[in-house]
């Protein structure tokens, strides 16, 4: 068997061999080869050496810069910058009308704080702070720490902050077109529970924190947000009592006292005042209408929803329409001088524009007589044109006939 395989095979079989029959084999293997072999197992030469710690130093700097955050421009053109610190602890992301928990800090380019506040719960797309962050809160998971870069325009703009109230997250004012770069931690989320679930005093305390915030953003002139926030108010402080005086919450149905109801009527009033003048900042008066509509349909002399219906019924260009509304409204409340003020400009704007709608019916009315003299001048003017054209035509003739007489008279004698 071992005869065939030694004979029949490629190689020998080693496996078998003793000390002295390897040592004749390896003296019998070319020095090349050998050298070849010791050559692998050596260690590495000096110059080998020396090169080792080139690569390491590349690769080390290559996996540093491999590890970098990388940095996302949300909007793709650099007025909103987001850099993870910390990885989140999972792969949720909140979603629209999520409540998140939030620890946040935000510094100008120099380094100041300006805002600084911990743990603070915040309704996502509710703009309850400023708008950049807003937008970046959507896209970090829970439990990361993230670096946002806010260009001005999505933070206080061109207005800045100048004096800070205790509604607003700053600790010191803040300069017009600041940058704010700000680290935030998301700790928690949790969806929104249904508004018909809550009781009244939470309905209550979160449609005023959302009033509030649209008063906030009334202030900076940035009405289409205000809009937002009153709207968001009103589905927690409207359509919440039914007409018998209860009210749906999570305990079930609740028969509100007396006080509590007109409390709620007011928040209400409040609410629907501001957004009608918010919708007329941005021209749009139908839906102004509306919601002024709903304060008298409530509150009939409501002096400030009188008003806020006029200058909507001015805008349109009803000035009469105005002027009675304030004029009701001047009845109510004798010592308001906005509504004086106002009343009495409109006053002047209807004589001008009674003045002007006369001015131009006068001139409407001379243009018709001047047409109407034009039209009656026009045919004389032709016949005494056919007149003169007769006449010429006379004489013409007299004076042929007077040639042509001389000129056979003179025929005949000559």
């Amino acid at each position: 068997m071992d005869a065939e395989k030694s004979s029949n095979s490629s190689f020998e079989d080693l496996s078998n061999l003793n000390e002295q029959e390897r040592a004749e084999l390896a003296s019998s293997v070319p020095e090349s080869t050998q050298v070849k072999t010791l050559d692998k197992e050596q260690p590495a030469t000096a110059g080998q050496r020396d090169e080792q710690p080139e690569n390491d130093e590349a690769t080390a700097a290559k996996e540093e810069k491999d590890s970098e955050p990388e940095i996302m421009d949300i909007l793709g053109n650099g007025t909103l910058l987001k850099k993870v610190i910390k990885k989140g602890r999972s792969e949720w992301r909140p979603q629209s009308k999520d409540l998140v928990t939030i620890s946040y800090t935000g510094r100008l380019d120099d380094g100041t704080v300006v805002e600084d506040q911990q743990n603070v719960v915040v309704q996502i797309d509710d703009v309850e702070v400023v708008q950049g962050l807003d937008m970046a809160l959507k896209l970090m998971n829970e439990g990361e720490v993230a670096e946002v870069t806010v260009n001005p325009r999505f933070a206080y703009g061109e207005l800045g902050l100048k004096d800070p109230t205790e509604h607003d997250p700053v600790v010191r004012s803040v300069p017009p077109n600041a940058t704010i770069t700000y680290t935030v931690e998301l700790i928690s989320m949790r969806e929104e529970s249904d508004i018909e679930a809550r009781t009244y005093a939470s309905r209550k305390e979160i449609g005023n924190k959302k009033r509030l915030r649209g008063n906030y953003w009334m202030k900076r002139q940035e009405y289409n947000l205000s809009i937002q926030s009153y709207r968001r108010a009103l589905e927690y402080l409207d359509d919440a009592v039914s007409a018998g005086g209860m009210m749906e919450s999570g305990a079930g149905s609740v028969e509100l006292t007396t006080a509590e109801l007109q409390d709620l009527l007011e928040d209400r009033m409040k609410v629907y005042n501001n957004l009608a003048l918010a919708q007329l900042k941005v021209s749009a008066h139908e839906a102004a209408l509306k919601s002024v509509d709903h304060v008298l349909k409530c509150q009939p002399n409501n002096t400030k929803a009188l008003y806020r219906k006029g200058k909507i019924l001015d805008a349109k260009g009803d000035t009469a329409g105005a002027i009675t509304l304030l004029q009701k409204a001047a009845t109510i409340d004798v010592d308001d001088k906005l509504i004086q003020s106002e009343l009495s400009k409109l006053i002047l704007k209807s004589k001008r524009e009674a003045r002007n709608e006369r001015d131009l019916y006068q001139k409407m009315l001379g243009q018709a007589q001047k047409l109407e003299q034009k039209t009656k001048v026009a045919p004389a003017a032709q016949n005494n044109e056919s007149s003169k054209i007769m006449m010429w035509g006379y004489l013409v003739g007299t004076i042929l006939i007077g040639v042509v007489g001389v000129a056979i008279f003179r025929y005949n004698n000559s």
